[in-house]
């Protein structure tokens, strides 16, 4: 639709758990409303979504890809997210693109934990959201079952507004005519339309009174009964055969909201945003426009990097207009970029970006400047507005990484931050122990990553498993102390530094304290004194790992006029705050992560056990449809190493888990003997 106004653009995106038929549903959908000739397999790698080459060496979605269809009077963009639990960020991060999200459930394999975590992150971020039973003509599915596991899991809210009948599916909200497969279309009719009129007062005098409201009078209640979560609808199709497709595109088209009636996007000006902005350290709300006109704000929700065109950020415009050569700022920068290279995507493929207008999704490549969750606008005056932090999951899961070749390195290291720029969920770090980890939410992540780092450098790399992130922390006060003196035939070196150290509460950081009197040390010489101690903070004093919760006071000491320096000082405040370190009863920290773990209820007694082997413990569980269960517990990330692949082993591949730092607790005393005795503090300065 060339030309379409921003009343006319819906934004869907397709989300669910790994084998749900998201990447066959979006093709079928294009092949419905005529955006291809014919329509592509998964399995033959011949889809306009899985255009990458690992996705079609895997077989499954790795990324969110974009594409566009027009249907009815709507252009419809629409996105097709990863399935895989280890790959929830992209999927999470293309959501901040969309006014709905449609979670397709597999009609096989029913409700899965995938599929829980979208509609619960979707109602979160106050998305409208609508449940597409796929597969509906496989043998095997009791359709009727799945639909009461849908309401038992997600909430009476969801309603049927089709139902499977005849080899296709039945309308059950515009016209109550036909039969269906299972309920009826009367019932299901009935259900529907009372949902949507209790959101409003007039139309439920109206339907009490007449009992009845023509549907074409319900839209704008339908609408609100979707935002404000009142209403899910529920709609079948088959991706394979095209039953239920053209009938979602008519819901999509008739019923889900434009970007000027879905619920506002979460734009937030950040402190010192400007004069008026509020006091320091708050937020306000921003409220966007869907406004042609207006300035422009646009947001990053996703990064490539593609081996012709090089870095691309896909961007959704919330106001304003953007075309080829605007003038475009990132967040507070200074200088803005001009927009050269500016395209619209049909998966892999790109067209001439024309004019982006609010509602519209876009691709902007060769700006180095872009990075994922970048605000991109044309005035100072927006310089302080951000979207909302999207809370993701931590990357817990690591890979030590080093080069096989000497001299890859740089390659290496420049082809690791492009992988964790593509991912939000992907973080480089080094370590303590000058280890690269690169870090993401599970195996199968990380080794797609890895996968994807060797086609951009083209060098092999050695992995091993990373040393665990300790720390160290003191567990009662103490003193030191240190006269650094040195002579050296000309000028000399002196400084001399009391101190004493006292344990904080877990997690309360680090402070220093400065209550000299009288100049006994030069004030100018305490920044170095604090140099000292920091220096000792980073690589630990017990076990070689970082300090943490401690309180530093700094309350005597020496100078001298002429042989007192900044070196002096340093290395004077780094031995002090080690001598009192070993006389505080230091003592190793572990983290712990929480675990949420999904199984089968039959193998509850096998994975307690193997999760109390690994000193974990279980704090609550709780019954799932479908036989499943679900596990809340704790555990030393120093013990969940090889987890995911012990979980899949012990469940025959049904388990699945998710892990988030909860905090660090003490080590126990063989590892706290074993990390101490390892540990061999550098030399004097």
């Amino acid at each position: 639709m060339a030309g379409h106004a921003t009343e006319n653009i819906r934004n869907i995106a397709l989300a669910g758990h790994a084998g749900s038929g998201k990447t066959t549903l979006a093709e079928a959908m294009l092949f419905a409303a005529g955006a291809i000739r014919e329509q592509g397999a998964v399995d033959k790698g011949t889809t306009v979504s899985d255009f990458d080459a690992l996705e079609q060496k895997h077989r499954h979605s790795l990324g969110t890809s974009v594409m566009h269809l027009s249907h009815g009077d709507s252009f419809i963009n629409l996105l097709d997210t990863p399935g895989y639990p280890d790959f929830i960020g992209p999927a999470l991060a293309a959501l901040r693109a969309v006014e709905t999200v449609a979670v397709v459930v597999n009609a096989q394999a029913g409700v899965e934990s995938a599929a829980r975590r979208i509609m619960e992150w979707s109602r979160e971020q106050k998305l409208c959201r609508i449940i597409v039973v796929n597969k509906t003509d496989a043998a095997d599915a009791d359709l009727a079952a799945l639909y009461e596991s849908i309401r038992e899991n997600f909430g009476a809210e969801c309603l049927a507004i089709n139902l499977p009948g005849g080899g296709d599916v039945v309308d059950c909200f515009f016209d109550a005519g036909g039969k269906a497969d299972f309920s009826t279309v009367e019932d299901a009719h009935t259900a529907i339309i009372d949902q949507v009129v209790e959101v409003d007062e007039a139309l439920m005098e109206v339907y009490l009174d007449k009992g009845a409201v023509p549907p074409a009078q319900l839209h704008d209640a339908f609408e609100q009964a979707l935002r404000e979560g009142h209403l899910v609808p529920v709609c079948f199709v088959s991706a394979q055969s095209g039953a239920g497709v053209k009938a979602l595109l008519d819901i999509i088209d008739k019923l889900l909201p434009n970007p000027m009636e879905g619920n506002p996007p979460p734009f937030i000006r950040v402190p010192d945003g400007g004069e008026g902005e509020g006091g320091a350290g708050e937020e306000r709300p921003v409220q966007v426009k869907a406004d042609a006109e207006g300035h422009v704000l646009a947001h990053v929700f996703k990064v490539s990097f593609d081996p012709f065109v090089g870095k691309f950020g896909i961007i959704r415009v919330h106001q304003g207009s953007v075309t080829r050569d605007s003038q475009l700022f990132t967040g507070a920068a200074r200088k803005a970029f001009k927009v050269g290279n500016f395209f619209q995507l049909q998966g892999g493929a790109t067209s001439d970006g024309g004019t982006a207008i609010p509602g519209d999704i876009r691709a902007i490549a060769k700006v180095d400047e872009i990075a994922y969750d970048d605000v991109l606008h044309d005035s100072h005056d927006e310089d302080a507005i951000r979207m909302a932090r999207l809370p993701l999951p931590a990357p817990m899961a690591g890979l030590a990484i080093s080069a096989r070749q000497r001299g890859d390195e740089q390659k290496i290291a420049e082809a690791l931050n492009k992988v964790a720029e593509c991912d939000p969920c992907l973080c480089v770090e080094r370590n303590p122990g000058g280890e690269t980890v690169l870090r993401g939410i599970g195996d199968l992540h990380l080794r797609i990553a890895l996968e994807r780092m060797g086609e951009l450098s083209g060098v092999e790399v050695d992995t091993a498993r990373p040393s665990v992130p300790y720390l160290e922390t003191i567990t009662r006060a103490a003193e030191g102390h240190c006269r650094h003196k040195k002579q050296t035939g000309g000028a000399g070196q002196f400084g001399e530094v009391f101190l004493k150290v006292e344990p904080l509460a877990r997690g309360a950081g680090f402070e220093f304290v400065n209550k000299i009197t009288g100049g006994v040390i030069p004030s100018q010489f305490i920044p170095a004194v604090e140099k000292g101690v920091r220096q000792v903070l980073d690589g630990g004093a017990f076990a070689g790992f970082p300090l943490v919760d401690a309180r530093v006071t700094v309350y005597d000491g020496k100078h001298h006029p002429v042989d007192s320096k900044e070196v002096a000082f340093v290395t004077a405040g780094k031995k002090a705050f080690t001598d009192a370190v070993g006389k505080a009863a230091p003592v190793v920290l572990e983290p712990i992560v929480a675990l949420e773990i999904t199984i089968p209820g039959g193998n509850m007694g096998d994975v307690t056990g193997d999760l109390s082997s690994r000193r974990g413990r279980v704090s609550d569980t709780e019954s799932l449809a479908g036989g499943m269960t679900l596990i809340r517990g704790q555990a030393p990330l120093a013990e969940m190493d090889d987890y995911q692949s012990r979980l899949k082993s012990i469940t025959g591949g049904e388990g699945s888990f998710s892990m988030q730092l909860s905090g660090h607790e003490k080590a126990p005393a063989d590892v706290q003997k074993k990390l101490h005795e390892a540990f061999k503090p550098g030399g004097d300065d």
